[in-house]
């Protein structure tokens, strides 16, 4: 509803009421309304659900047009993230935020740090969805707010245009909010588990849940070892428990994001059930390392797979767990990664060891011959060393073509020594556009950094720490933060403007008009920065 529209209908309804509600200005209550757009989580799940749906369509016409995010462990991180990408490309289109389980789980646990094994409140992830949109939802009544400000002026300064172009503006406001894709690790338990989480991070706003195959009691972070797999029809039950999860709140362009630990996963925790040769279990335990054997050398708790007459004994380490073969990785990440689109998800997710074009889309290749609009959701992790990984397929992409390498330590590629040579800048180039060039080679979708904010809070923490207790002194923050936050236009600069101290002066002037005491009189010192 437009501006001038929301002020009429409210106009008429203190109208209807007798005078009785004559001390309530309709107006404001237009102002505050559009300050607080959406009212529910499912609200928000429903908009940005249209909006990676109308993105997904867009990236099939074009590779060009695939998305992008960063991961955010706080609202205010996520509030800021959006705010910066509003000032700097003037839309939030096709940027997102990702909810990493591992940074929930490091930084967000009352048990304090924790490795990324889905030991921390499955609660924690919910409530903070719910933390970004408040945050969100935040930046918007902050933004409109001075829009409401503006207009006030140039109202007072007589000047009608002006005023038209800012009534103009708040019809047409772009929101803060935008698409999450939310880690629900392996669903903290059986697919009931799994269906009751999905639903309580679907009604805190979170319009895509990505799940990962891997035991739930037994996860691991996509970039440790001793990951274990489930047969497929586990994982497929809980694929449905979000679906049904989606479907019940009335979400059902609702996004499914399945996650394939198998390239890095070489154990799998059980056998799976296999009805006929050729089956999904079949498939699944074909994998599996064994040795032919007679029955002669069964052994006192063995168990033993029939495969065409024979006897196969798969191997079963100490821990109980069962080994697949060496090399069967993409074939099994190829395999998941069907079956998933078979059975309703929206998106792949390939956990990867390294951030490799080719080999991300030898399997998308596989995958397109069976699901021709196959797209991936892809994680350009801070756990890859990016700059030896790329100065090293450089290298070995000169060394292929036979130009002279000899210049070069192929495993020392990382030193600073090598960072003004040709080799450096060709691979640096190939990290500038990796994320454009997977997106049309190997069928990415969408790219998110899943740790970044994690460690750009620890980096300018320690500039800050090195500069402050150091000889700068109270110039190490002067120079290295507050005169930046000047000059560069970053709106936390007015931190009382931005912990919302204006809209709440704006709430009491329309609760108790001149009476109303407010903060940001002459003598708040956040008029330094106006």
């Amino acid at each position: 509803m437009a501006y001038q529209d929301h002020i009429i209908e409210m106009s008429q309804l203190i109208k209807s009421k007798g005078g009785t509600w004559d001390g309530i200005d309709a107006e404001a209550v237009a102002r505050m309304r559009l300050q607080n757009r959406f009212k529910t989580g499912l609200e928000i799940a429903k908009y940005t659900a249209g909006i990676m749906r109308e993105d997904m369509a867009a990236y099939d016409a074009d590779p060009a047009n695939y998305t992008q995010s960063l991961g955010c462990w706080h609202g205010f991180i996520a509030q800021q993230k959006l705010i910066s990408i509003k000032k700097h490309f003037g839309t939030t289109k096709q940027r997102y935020i990702y909810l990493s389980g591992w940074m929930v789980a490091a930084l967000r646990s009352e048990f304090g740090p924790l490795p990324d094994q889905s030991m921390h409140e499955k609660t924690s992830v919910p409530a903070l969805i719910e933390e970004i949109y408040t945050f969100l939802k935040q930046a918007d009544a902050r933004e409109l707010g001075g829009l409401y400000r503006d207009l006030d002026a140039a109202r007072a300064a007589g000047d009608k245009a002006k005023a038209q172009k800012l009534v103009d503006a708040i019809d047409n406001y772009e929101t803060h909010v935008v698409p999450i894709i939310a880690d629900i690790d392996a669903g903290f338990g059986n697919a009931e588990a799994t269906y009751l989480l999905a639903k309580k991070m679907i009604e805190a706003g979170a319009c895509a849940l990505q799940i990962e195959n891997q035991v739930s009691d037994e996860k691991q972070c996509g970039h440790q070892d001793g990951k274990v797999t489930v047969p497929h029809e586990d994982f497929l039950a809980k694929v449905r428990a979000c679906r049904y999860a989606f479907l019940e709140l009335g979400v059902d362009n609702g996004i499914i994001v399945t996650r394939t630990d198998s390239l890095g996963a070489g154990l799998t925790k059980q056998i799976a059930v296999s009805h006929t040769p050729g089956d999904i279990g079949d498939q699944y335990n074909s994998f599996l390392d064994c040795e032919e054997i007679a029955p002669a050398d069964m052994k006192n708790g063995d168990v033993v797979l029939n495969r065409g007459g024979k006897l196969l004994r798969p191997k079963r380490l100490p821990s109980n767990l069962f080994q697949f073969r060496e090399g069967t990785g993409a074939d099994r990440c190829v395999l998941d990664c069907i079956t998933s689109l078979q059975h309703g998800a929206d998106l792949l997710w390939i956990e990867t060891e390294k951030p490799h074009i080719e080999q991300i889309a030898s399997m998308v290749d596989r995958i397109r011959e069976v699901f021709p609009n196959a797209k991936l959701a892809y994680n350009n992790s801070p756990s890859f060393n990016w700059t030896l990984n790329f100065r090293q397929q450089v290298y070995d992409a000169w060394q292929k073509a036979g130009k002279d390498v000899s210049a070069y330590s192929r495993d020392g590629l990382m030193s600073v020594d090598y960072d003004a040579t040709e080799l450096a800048a060709e691979a640096d180039e190939r990290i500038r556009t990796f994320q454009r060039d997977a997106a049309k080679r190997a069928g990415i979708f969408h790219h998110l950094i899943t740790l970044p904010t994690y460690h750009t809070a620890a980096l300018s923490t320690d500039n800050l720490a090195r500069e402050y207790f150091g000889e700068q002194g109270m110039l190490g923050y002067v120079k290295g933060v507050q005169r930046k936050e000047i000059r560069e236009g970053i709106a936390c600069v007015r931190h009382q403007n931005m912990s919302g101290s204006d809209i709440g002066d704006d709430h009491k002037e329309y609760f108790a008009g001149e009476a109303a005491l407010k903060a940001g009189g002459v003598h708040n010192t956040m008029n330094q920065f106006a």
